[in-house]
Parts: structure tokens; C-alpha cells; sequence
């Protein structure tokens, strides 16, 4: 169901998910303070691990300390996710903030949205791509309302033309090594998968 501001964060608030837009090329994402919740509104086990928003000063801010990397490595981290906005595999310590995020000792961080009001004073978010199982992700409001059921609050977006896909997934190591784990937007803008790791390098 499409609606407005007051809407999602009351549903925010409530713990449930919502669907919300993301500026073009990139897709909407579902996000609630329960990772529960947005695996189930799109229809997979409640487990599954989905990533951290990391979009927000304050937000960065309580996850560095969690993170695995040299201090370089953490400005790098934080440029790919805040300028690129990519999603991003970080090394982290085993500790319990970014468990729902976390497997084999990598959390899945993301940066890519900045509605940092509708988040404000509600404690950690966690999204993932606005698709059901078996779906590609909604480029639209109007998408995800096709795809979703009137139980799960959309925000309302003004659409503009072009193809939308969901957001490139990197893997940064330890040692600095990066590599890409799933094509999206950000490759398929920049030459494909190769021609934009070559970039980052030389950007970061």
C-alpha cells in the first residue's frame, strides 16, 4: 500500500517493514528495526541474515567499532558505502549488534539510503532489496506495490525514467583486497564488473 511519511514511521516505529525508495539507478529496499520483519514481508526465513544501515553519521559511528579492519581500511569502508554507495562485506569482531547481519565473519553493511528522518531515535535498521522470493527488486513504488501485500506500507516517490537495479555487492578483506560478490547498478554503470573494480582501486 503507497503512502506517506507519517505513515512508514509510524510502521517504523511499531517494528514493522516498509518498503522505501531509492534515488535512481538504484531499487527500493524493504527496512524495519526487526530483521525478522523484513525477511518475512518478503516471504523467506526469518534468519536469513540481512544488512546493517549504515547511512547516517551516528550510525557509522556505532558500527566502527565492531569492524575488523586497519584504520585505513575503515575510511575506506566508509567512502565505498556513503560515495559509492554500494553494499559492502566488512570483516567484524563476534559481537552481538551486527549478528543479524553477520555470517562467516562478515557483515553485510548498507549505505545507500538517506532518509536519515524517517530512521532518527528508532536504534538499528535493517533492510535488503524490495523484492518477494522469487522476484526481481521493485524499481518503484508502484512496482513494490504490485508485489507486496497491503499490509506492508510503501512510501510514495515521484518516479523518474531509466533502468533500476539493486545495489553492487562488494567484499572488502583484512588486507585490503576487494572484490565484487554481486553485480547491480553501480558495475553495470561503470563497464561491468572488472572495469569497476579497476576504478575503485584507483579512486580508493
Amino acid at each position: 500500500m503507497i503512502t506517506d511519511r507519517p505513515a512508514v514511521r509510524a510502521a517504523l516505529e511499531s517494528g514493522s517493514a516498509v518498503v522505501l525508495p531509492n534515488p535512481a539507478p538504484l531499487t527500493c529496499v524493504v527496512a524495519a528495526t526487526d530483521p525478522a520483519a523484513v525477511n518475512l514481508a518478503k516471504s523467506r526465513p526469518a534468519d536469513q541474515p540481512v544488512a546493517t544501515w549504515t547511512a547516517s553519521p551516528q550510525r557509522w559511528a556505532d558500527v566502527v567499532p565492531d569492524l575488523a579492519l586497519p584504520a585505513r581500511l575503515v575510511e575506506t569502508a566508509h567512502h565505498l558505502l556513503t560515495r559509492e554507495l554500494v553494499t559492502l562485506l566488512v570483516p567484524v569482531r563476534p559481537r552481538p549488534a551486527l549478528a543479524p547481519s553477520t555470517r562467516d565473519g562478515y557483515a553485510l553493511l548498507f549505505g545507500a539510503h538517506t532518509m536519515t528522518e524517517l530512521f532518527e531515535g528508532l536504534g538499528p535498521i535493517y533492510v535488503s532489496s524490495a523484492n518477494r522470493t522469487g522476484h526481481a527488486p521493485a524499481p518503484t513504488p508502484e512496482a513494490a506495490a504490485r508485489m507486496f501485500p497491503p499490509t506492508v506500507p510503501i512510501l510514495g516517490a515521484e518516479s523518474t525514467p531509466g533502468d533500476r537495479r539493486a545495489t553492487t555487492t562488494l567484499k572488502l578483506t583484512p588486507e585490503g583486497e576487494l572484490t565484487l560478490t554481486r553485480t547491480g547498478a553501480q558495475d553495470h554503470a561503470n563497464g561491468g564488473p572488472a572495469a569497476y573494480l579497476r576504478l575503485l582501486t584507483d579512486r580508493w
